[in-house]
């Protein structure tokens, strides 16, 4: 009997017994008692009244066979509804809002115990969606109050009689970037949406992939000239069928995650080639690494691991990344580099 743990998959040997077995074993117990009590009540009655009373044995089978029958239905209906009626009980304390509750998984009847187990699987997941769903309003929350606190104390300083001409464009200038950044998390969380209503990609087209992550390496300019960051590219000329608009956001989201994360004047590697049947996109940094432990959770929303750079970015990029690639018949892992840094590698399966 396979069990299923939150945290890791385990099995357990059956040890218990099944519906099947149960019912099989219940027939041949009524059976032999049935045959074996209605001989020797019938007996015992023609021994008592001898030959003033003859009673067949096909009766006493007949009659034993009704009693017994009934007697066992009553004792199973009670063994096999009573899980049932718990079951009901607790599932009436969900409804009612209990996420909490657990089921004692133990039960002579192997598929009660599984029917518990389950119970309990299903409830820990919906309490962990309760906790992703209030995380993220918190989230969301913050994030939109950070850069709306910037812009109001911004604005309040613009109306100071006593600025200066660089002190007011400055100003003016961090009003710009914090409305840029509630844009950018606005439409984040809109696509995001979005994406979680979508279970296959669509518009779908034949483009060159090799040639759109030249463009968002063009795009993100600025930021990277800004650190004096070097490339080293390499790209195969690829043709891709695939949704463009939508594998633009994986690529600017990892080149931006390289850019951030790597020190000032440092290196990043891009390369794109084919492998065997798949497309392999691989960027490399040298930045701080990823952790072992961090890298089961940067795929989530709103996770950042480097709280240091909580500022740059809203913790949505990489849950972007690994929802598209899911819908694209893609994925993506984690390794870190030998020395420092990491690398990410987006594996793309279609046509080409």
């Amino acid at each position: 009997m396979k069990k299923i743990n939150i945290r890791k998959v385990s099995w357990k040997l059956k040890k218990k017994i099944s519906f099947t077995i149960f019912f099989m074993i219940v027939s041949v117990v009524v059976i032999m008692v049935t045959i074996g009590a209605s001989s020797l009540l019938s007996d015992l009655l023609n021994n008592i009244f001898g030959e003033k009373i003859v009673i067949p044995n096909i009766v006493m089978n007949l009659i034993f066979g009704i009693v017994i029958g009934i007697a066992l239905t009553y004792v199973i209906s009670i063994v096999l509804l009573y899980p049932i009626k718990k079951l009901k009980n607790m599932m009436n304390e969900v409804a009612n809002g209990d996420l909490t509750i657990r089921a004692k998984e133990t039960s002579s009847i192997d598929e009660i115990e599984d029917i518990y187990h389950y119970f309990n699987v299903m409830m820990e997941e919906l309490r962990a969606t309760e906790i992703i769903q209030s995380d993220f309003v918190s989230n969301v929350s913050h994030e939109f109050k950070t850069p709306l606190n910037a812009i109001d104390g911004y604005a309040t300083l613009l109306s100071s009689p006593d600025l200066t001409n660089e002190e007011k464009k400055e100003y003016i200038q961090k009003i710009h970037y914090n409305a840029k950044r509630m844009n950018e998390l606005i439409g984040n969380i809109l696509l995001l949406s979005k994406l979680d209503n979508i279970s296959i990609s669509s518009n779908t087209k034949l483009y060159r992939l090799d040639e759109q992550i030249r463009n968002s390496i063009v795009y993100l300019e600025p930021k990277w000239d800004n650190k004096n960051i070097i490339f080293d590219i390499e790209l195969e000329e690829i043709n891709y069928y695939g949704n463009e608009s939508l594998l633009i956001h994986v690529w600017n989201n990892l080149i931006d995650n390289a850019i951030k994360f790597g020190p000032y004047g440092g290196n990043i590697v891009i390369k794109l080639y084919k492998e065997n049947k798949d497309i392999i996109f691989m960027i490399q940094d040298d930045g701080p690494g990823i952790s072992d432990e961090v890298q089961k959770f940067v795929f989530n929303k709103f996770y950042q691991a480097d709280t240091s750079h909580k500022s740059d970015g809203n913790g949505l990029g990489l849950a972007l990344v690994k929802k598209i690639l899911d819908i694209s018949n893609g994925d993506i892992r984690i390794e870190n580099n030998e020395q420092k840094g990491c690398r990410f590698i987006v594996t793309l399966r279609g046509e080409y």
